[in-house]
């Protein structure tokens, strides 16, 4: 089992595959956009391939496509037909904003995909051309329903909480979780620079959130196992459940479980750290798998006790949200 300095097992490789986003979410992308990385510096499927084989053999037992938008990388399916025939592989899920799931939800099944997260911040189609900048709620809903049809278990549905934009939505949301057998989490906006600077004001804590579903319906809490970012409830009645994740108000960082893959090859260690390794440079150089691994194994006793959430600099160099994957 790969664990890192402070003792935590390391199991959960999230891999950014794109940072193009069709979306432009005001809490993901900077306005006026941001600099793409070059299309020669993104790695193919065979170099991811080849990454997360190293990965799995350190000990990985969970993988998460992730983007940008992971759905515009041509023939996904392909990706995850080959990460799922790699030994070790227990869970292999991918995060979407549902814009083309519909499409694909049936293919990326049959390729082996266990489970999905959606991100549907609103049941208001004006609410979500406001955040998302495009008119395509519709495709959304579509696609968490594509997603329930193919058999993808659990279909999780992220909600960024925002305050006088979808806080008014709670009951509609716990209602939606009530009746379909889905898992609806309720997430704390995080401050990265671009929301910090633009969105800030817009912070609802969970425990405000969770007030409001307890008014609605009864939560069953669950276990929390190591690892795990939601609080999650049972809901009395309903077909779904409903989970907090709390970055904020209650980090867990103590027992993160989690390193990133940015789709240039880029190693992330934390979500809101800067410790990086470049493993591009080393794979095209054409070093083995056990000097792959040397330097993954190295590099993760670097990984950072916990995160600081704060403001940074307008002119402090940062990875947004939308190049790391979430």
């Amino acid at each position: 089992m790969l664990k890192d300095r402070y003792g935590r097992a390391i199991n959960y490789l999230r891999v950014s595959v794109t940072d193009r986003c069709n979306l432009r979410c005001r809490y993901c992308v900077p306005v006026g956009g941001f600099p793409l990385i070059e299309r020669e510096e993104i790695l193919s499927y065979e170099e991811i391939l080849r990454l997360v084989e190293c990965f799995v053999e350190l000990g990985i037992e969970k993988v998460r496509i992730t983007g940008g938008e992971p759905l515009l990388r041509k023939d996904l399916d392909v990706l995850i037909s080959g990460i799922r025939r790699l030994q070790g592989v227990k869970d292999l899920s991918l995060s979407t904003n549902g814009v083309f799931l519909a499409e694909q939800a049936a293919r990326l099944r049959q390729a082996g995909l266990g489970r999905i997260n959606i991100s549907l911040d609103t049941f208001d189609g004006e609410k979500f051309r406001w955040i998302t900048g495009l008119d395509c709620h519709e495709k959304v809903l579509e696609g968490i329903q594509a997603a329930l049809r193919a058999g993808l278990d659990p279909v999780k549905v992220n909600v960024v909480t925002l305050k006088e934009v979808n806080d008014d939505e709670i009951e509609k949301f716990a209602a939606f979780a009530m009746r379909c057998p889905i898992e609806l989490r309720f997430i704390e906006l995080m401050p990265t620079k671009n929301c910090f600077l633009v969105e800030r004001d817009r912070f609802v804590p969970s425990s405000k959130i969770k007030e409001q579903v307890s008014r609605y319906a009864e939560l069953i809490p669950e276990e929390r196992l190591p690892g795990d970012v939601a609080e999650t409830y049972r809901l009395r009645g309903g077909r779904g459940r409903i989970g907090f994740i709390n970055s904020i108000t209650n980090a867990f960082c103590s027992d993160c479980n989690r390193i990133r893959l940015r789709s240039d090859g880029i190693l992330r260690l934390c979500l809101h750290g800067e410790e990086t390794l470049d493993l591009r440079t080393p794979l095209r150089l054409g070093a083995s798998r056990p000097e792959l691994m040397d330097l993954i194994h190295e590099a993760v006793q670097g990984k950072p006790k916990g995160h600081a959430f704060k403001g940074l600099p307008e002119d402090e160099p940062v990875t947004y949200m939308c190049q790391v994957g979430g």
